[in-house]
């Protein structure tokens, strides 16, 4: 990168003022013509705090408590389950080389545990599609602190709500609706899209891809602790303590968002919420290309979509895949304990830090969709290798290969990031969120489906099929950048 990261956060940055206030008013200029909402200059206000900061504190503790209850929770939902059914049998691996017959009351138990995690899935992603499109788009109006804030207390009343369940025995329907109460607030999701919409609010486009990957990094090392923490809490102390944990996690993410972020949009105070208004320019963003679409031409639209297919595969990827390593690793051939396991999911997750030292490393000398094909060949490589992984050694292999596996997201966040406006920055990352959300219920769907359906003819198809996959984004980031290679070219010649 040509400037250090954090000239683009310094409130007195004023070069080429005149030029950026003179694109803004354009751009608000065009959205009112379309009827759309609009927002001030998008640059740092005055604040009372001396020292500017960001949002990735917000990132990793909000990251943290998701990461720490989502397990507990579905273990909670086994134990629970197997108590009411009278269940309390352990579970049988084929690698006891037992030749009885599964329990029937397991199976019972193991197929109401997914189906209630499927439902309280589904009601969070369902509110939550109507919800954080509002949110985002709001935020380009309101300012990005709100959809910080907001969504972090309804996390910790959703908190609250398992801690009555557990404290008191209730019935297990009542997480779906602490659930859906998180989901109204926007749930996860809304802080993802404030995070990196206020990454791209205080970032110029040389130094965003580096910053967008930072917070990729704190959702990987956040997701990595809490890990490790939450299954010796739990195995120690029992469920309660940990959501304890979850509670105070959230709410400290709301304090710091409120006391030390600085609010990166002047906030327009006769912005409403309830409106539809906010649903229209997401569907304005992605219909027309944005106000910014002007500038792009004809393909600016065009671009927008492939970019965010390219976002829907290699993330669908990475959730699919993920939640097969440990059911591929407890069975035979590799027949893994809890601590090779454990020893798999540390270096997964220590992918993200290497991917970020990659990617720092190689912007040097690549351009950003070079980056994200380097990215994209370490994650096809290690999914090959883990497809006939037979033995320790080579499932380590595959790990290795995939040490920039999460190279590749971080820039085509930014590429989408950089196809719209500063005004767009919370609409574009609200609908990212939701095709997140998205990811996850087809990813998990798909791969969790084809994995038992392949395991007669091959037991690694699942993840040899992944890295086909993986195949067709590479395609898209490619030609686009040989299309926009020609494209220069081409203009410098006629200049």
């Amino acid at each position: 990168m040509d400037e250090p990261d954090t000239e683009a956060i310094l409130p007195g940055d004023f070069l080429g003022a005149s030029s950026t206030d003179d694109q803004l008013s354009d751009s608000v200029d065009r959205k009112e013509e379309a009827g759309l909402p609009t927002a001030t200059r998008s640059v740092p206000s005055s604040c009372t705090c001396p020292v500017p900061v960001s949002v990735e504190p917000v990132l990793f503790l909000s990251m943290f408590s998701l990461a720490l209850q989502a397990p507990l929770s579905t273990q909670y939902l086994w134990d629970r389950i197997s108590e009411d059914l009278g269940f309390n049998g352990s579970k049988r691996s084929e690698c006891s080389n037992s030749s009885v017959d599964p329990d029937p009351l397991q199976k019972e138990v193991e197929t109401l545990t997914a189906h209630w995690n499927l439902y309280i899935s589904l009601g969070g992603f369902s509110v939550g599609l109507l919800v954080v499109p509002l949110l985002g788009s709001w935020s380009d109006v309101a300012g990005r602190r709100p959809v910080l804030i907001l969504p972090n207390f309804g996390l910790a009343l959703q908190a609250v709500v398992y801690l009555v369940v557990m404290y008191l025995k209730l019935p297990v329907v009542y997480f779906l609706v602490g659930r859906l109460l998180s989901g109204l607030s926007g749930d996860f999701n809304a802080i993802l899209a404030g995070c990196f919409a206020y990454v791209a609010d205080i970032s110029d486009k040389r130094s965003r891809t580096f910053r967008v990957a930072v917070l990729e990094a704190c959702l990987g090392v956040s997701g990595m602790l809490a890990s490790i923490i939450g299954g010796q809490w739990r195995r120690a102390q029992g469920y309660i303590n940990p959501f304890w944990l979850v509670l105070a996690t959230n709410l400290a993410s709301a304090l710091y968002a409120y006391l030390f972020v600085r609010e990166s949009v002047h906030p327009d105070p006769s912005a409403r919420f309830f409106t539809t208004r906010h649903h229209k320019a997401v569907w304005h963003l992605y219909s027309t290309g944005g106000v910014s679409s002007e500038a792009g031409g004809p393909l600016h639209r065009g671009k927008l979509w492939l970019y965010t297919l390219c976002f829907f595969l290699v993330v669908g990827v990475h959730f699919g895949s993920r939640e097969l390593y440990v059911l591929y690793e407890l069975s035979s051939p590799l027949c893994w304990g809890s601590t090779l396991i454990g020893y798999g999911l540390a270096a997964h997750n220590l992918a993200y830090l290497s991917s970020l030292l990659g990617l720092r490393i190689m912007q040097r000398c690549l351009q950003d969709s070079s980056v994200a094909l380097v990215g994209l060949v370490s994650n096809i490589t290690g999914l090959v290798v883990f497809s006939v992984a037979d033995t320790t050694q080579l499932m380590f292999t595959g790990y290795g290969l995939c040490f920039l596996f999460m190279a590749s997201t971080p820039v085509l966040r930014s590429k989408l990031s950089k196809l719209v406006d500063p005004s767009e920055q919370g609409a574009l990352f609200a609908s990212v969120a939701c095709v997140e959300s998205l990811c996850f219920l087809v990813g998990s769907s798909v791969f969790n489906s084809l994995y038992p359906a392949t395991l007669h003819f091959m037991k690694g198809f699942t993840f040899l099929f992944a890295a086909i996959i993986l195949v067709i984004p590479a395609g898209i980031i490619g030609a686009l950048q040989c299309f926009d290679q020609r494209r220069e070219h081409r203009d410098s010649d006629a200049s």
